[in-house]
């Protein structure tokens, strides 16, 4: 739980006031998850006279801060922000206060999915997106709970505000994080025990970044893995983490359709439906996806 206070003696930590960026928000989530309860006060100048284990970050280029010349980099060109110090600092003790499995792992891997890219956005590196429309990041998100023009807005309820979502985000992020590290290593076994180019699953598990991160993975054309909507789905493969083009596409004449359309084009009954862009369909049985999964990968080669 966090509770903004007025008095600098009541505090545990310090951090600046003004204009609230996701970095210091989601740091102030982190220490009240990682605490249970944390006193925070907002200010514009860090006091000289402050208790020694005061953690003061976002202001006062310490070592919690990132506003310095010598402010700490990673070894991938990623400067770090307050969440990411704090985060180094404290974010094993947490993982393990939760008595999770592979915690290294889930360590790197939210490093990496998450706290990397509010770091990098706070530090002026924004991501390269090509697109005709708006892309807003968590970071963005967070800039929105700042009082807007013509509102009368309280800023620190505001803050609270936003630290009361960034704990929620982040809760949510871990749990989705802890899954996707035991999943990937349930897939890498999988990936392991396949010959050719289908992958599949007999229980839903975030594959992708496994099939694209793991040299067993580079054979996989199709995965087919039971739908939560009944039957199963069958899956094109991106060609990288970074192209998201399939390796292979379903056929041109199937794209779009379902249900009889599609039964009577592809000759298998039980052909529920196949996405206009071709990377997706669904099948009422595992015989009938892998029977779609093959006439796919055939038309393929023909073509």
């Amino acid at each position: 739980m966090i509770t903004l206070v007025k008095d600098i003696k009541e505090a545990n930590g310090i951090t600046h006031n003004g204009t609230m960026h996701a970095d210091e928000v989601f740091a102030t989530a982190f220490l009240s998850l990682y605490f249970g309860s944390f006193k925070v006060i907002r200010v514009s100048e860090v006091p000289i006279d402050i208790s020694p284990n005061t953690l003061v970050y976002d202001i006062g280029k310490g070592k919690f801060d990132h506003h310095q010349s010598d402010a700490r980099v990673r070894d991938n060109g990623i400067k770090y922000s307050s969440f990411g110090l704090l985060f180094e600092k404290f974010g094993i003790d947490f993982l393990k206060k939760m008595k999770l499995k592979n915690t290294k792992a889930i360590y790197n891997y939210f490093v990496k999915d998450f706290i990397e890219g509010i770091d990098a956005i706070d530090n002026g590196i924004f991501p390269d997106v090509k697109a005709n429309y708006k892309v807003k990041t968590v970071s963005d998100i967070i800039k929105i709970y700042n009082p807007s023009y013509l509102s009368n807005d309280n800023e620190d309820e505001q803050f609270i505000k936003a630290v009361n979502l960034a704990e929620s985000i982040l809760t949510e992020e871990l749990k989705n994080v802890v899954g996707k590290v035991e999943a990937g290593d349930k897939v890498k076994k999988l990936l392991n025990k396949t010959k050719g180019p289908l992958l599949i699953l007999d229980e839903y598990l975030p594959y992708e970044e496994t099939v694209l991160t793991s040299l067993a993975g580079k054979k996989i054309k199709f995965v087919i893995y039971p739908s939560n909507r009944g039957g199963y789905g069958i899956k094109t493969v991106p060609i990288s983490t970074t192209d998201k083009t399939s390796r292979v596409y379903f056929p041109k004449s199937w794209g779009g359709l379902s249900n009889s359309d599609l039964e009577e084009v592809t000759g298998i009954k039980g052909s529920l439906f196949c996405h206009t862009n071709r990377f997706l369909m669904t099948a009422s049985t595992l015989d009938t996806a892998k029977k779609l999964a093959e006439i796919a990968l055939d038309v393929n080669e023909k073509e």
